[in-house]
């Protein structure tokens, strides 16, 4: 089976929210069967930071509307974006 990389950019409701904290918050609530690979903070614009990270799960899975409700569910998050997605 064909295992997919997923590029999704997490962006916070202001800029107290703990970004690390929320990376861990987000690694707990995402669907079975789907793994955090690399993440990293990112400047946006006047000391708002964005959370982008990679997950992979398999294709068969289906889309990604999934993940995004998972995220999109925290406390913190106001936008959740999937950047890329792309078979490994």
């Amino acid at each position: 089976m064909a295992r997919v990389i997923i590029t999704l950019r997490v962006m916070p409701e202001d800029v107290d929210v703990d970004l690390d904290d929320l990376l861990e918050r987000i690694k707990k609530a995402i669907p079975e069967g789907t793994d955090v690979r690399a993440t990293e903070i990112v400047p946006i614009a006047f000391g708002l930071k964005a959370l982008r990270m990679n997950v992979a799960r398999d294709e068969s899975m289906g889309g990604t509307d999934d993940i995004e409700e998972a995220i999109g569910a925290q406390d913190g998050v106001s936008q959740v974006e999937v950047e890329m997605v792309s078979r490994m």
